[in-house]
C-alpha cells in the first residue's frame, strides 16, 4: 500500500509514508511506547545531511550541507526529537585525516546548525575499514547499541535515516524505522538493492522530517 502525497506543483507521487505502515507504526503502538522514552532519530552523515564527496571528506572546507538539511534538524528539535548521528570514517584509519580533521570537520557541521537554531545531540563514529572487522562499522549494529545505551532507548521506537544500503541493513537489523533519502548515494541505493519493503523513501532530509512531524508524532 502507499500514500499518494500532492506535491505543490500539482503532481501526485506515490510514497512509502508512516500512515501506510499503521500496522508496523500505528495508534497502538505509540501508545505503548514509555513516557520515559526518548525519541531519538539518527542520522547518518555523508548523503544526508552534507553532500558526499568520492574521495572523502577531508576537511572542514570539503563540508557543505544539503540544501534545507539544517532547518529538517531543526524542526526535529523542535518537536523534541534527540537527534544523534551514527556514521562511518573510514578515512581515519585509511589515513586519509586524522581524528583531530574530523573534529574539525565536525566544528564546523555543528557551527552551522547553530546558525539555524539546531543542534546535535551526539555524533557517533566508527573509523574502521571493512577489514578490520569490527563491530561498529555499518551495517553492524554497533553504533546503535552504543546509541540505545547512552539514551536508555529502545530502537524499536527509534528512527534511521540514510542514504547507503548499509545504514539501512543496520537500522533493520537493530529494529529501528528506516527512512531511505535519495539525496548522496540514495537514488543509486535504489537502483542497485532491493529496498525491503518496510523501509520508507524520502526525497531528502527535509522530506522525511516532514513525514515524522506531521505523521509520527
Amino acid at each position: 500500500m502507499t500514500f499518494l502525497r500532492k506535491r505543490k506543483n500539482n503532481n501526485i507521487e506515490p510514497k512509502r509514508r508512516f500512515k501506510s505502515r499503521q500496522f508496523r507504526l500505528g495508534k497502538d503502538r505509540r501508545m505503548q511506547v514509555p513516557m520515559r522514552t526518548q525519541k531519538i532519530i539518527i542520522l547518518d552523515r555523508d548523503g544526508v545531511i552534507n553532500h558526499n564527496l568520492e574521495n572523502y571528506i577531508r576537511s572542514p572546507q570539503d563540508w557543505t550541507p544539503i540544501e534545507g538539511s539544517l532547518d529538517a534538524i531543526a524542526e526535529l528539535n523542535r518537536n523534541n526529537f534527540t537527534v544523534v548521528i551514527a556514521t562511518n570514517q573510514s578515512a581515519i584509519n585509511r589515513g586519509y585525516i586524522t581524528s583531530d580533521i574530523l573534529n574539525d570537520i565536525h566544528n564546523k557541521m555543528l557551527q552551522e546548525l547553530t546558525k539555524h537554531n539546531a543542534k546535535i545531540s551526539k555524533i557517533y563514529v566508527c573509523p574502521h575499514i571493512p577489514e578490520d572487522n569490527c563491530e561498529c562499522r555499518k551495517p553492524k549494529i554497533g553504533l546503535l547499541k552504543k546509541i540505545a545505551h547512552d539514551y536508555d532507548a529502545n530502537l524499536k521506537n527509534t528512527i534511521l535515516i540514510g542514504d547507503n544500503f548499509t545504514d539501512i541493513q543496520a537500522g533493520l537489523a537493530a529494529g529501528c524505522v528506516c527512512i531511505l533519502v535519495l539525496t548522496g548515494k540514495g537514488k543509486e541505493t535504489m537502483v542497485s538493492n532491493s529496498i525491503p519493503r518496510q523501509v520508507i523513501i524520502a526525497d531528502d532530509l527535509a522530506d522525511a522530517v516532514d513525514m515524522i512531524t506531521n505523521n509520527y508524532l
